[in-house]
């Protein structure tokens, strides 16, 4: 099995590859809109709100932190789980960095070949 060779590519390549393989799930797509639509939550709430097993929650909570798409601070026995906005601005900015580049060019015809 061969390496990914992360390091063949920029910090800012790897984060944003880091950030979309997290939203590759539709369950971390749907903790994002939940805490979004609450601002905060303890962590319970999301087992709640979803149908999936605690355990499986947990385990997109991790990869959804490990991404640092979200943050979590411990209050008692649970954690409250919030958007950490830095990976919110870095994809954003990204995906403007595209939209510009994108205005920027040339349409392309069907005659180029490359439509």
């Amino acid at each position: 099995m061969g390496a990914t060779k992360t390091e063949h590519f920029t910090d800012s390549q790897n984060n944003i590859a880091l950030i979309a393989k997290a939203l590759g799930h539709p369950a971390r797509v749907a903790i994002i809109d939940y805490l979004l639509k609450v601002n905060s939550c303890i962590g319970g709430d999301i087992v709640n709100e979803l149908p999936l097993a605690q355990p499986t929650i947990s385990q997109h909570l991790k990869e959804l932190k490990n991404a640092g798409l979200i943050k979590g601070s411990i209050e008692g026995t649970s954690i409250c789980y919030c958007i950490d906005e830095k990976s919110i601005v870095q994809m954003q900015n990204y995906f403007t960095q595209i939209s510009e580049r994108l205005k920027r060019q040339s349409h392309c015809s069907p005659d180029s070949g490359c439509c």
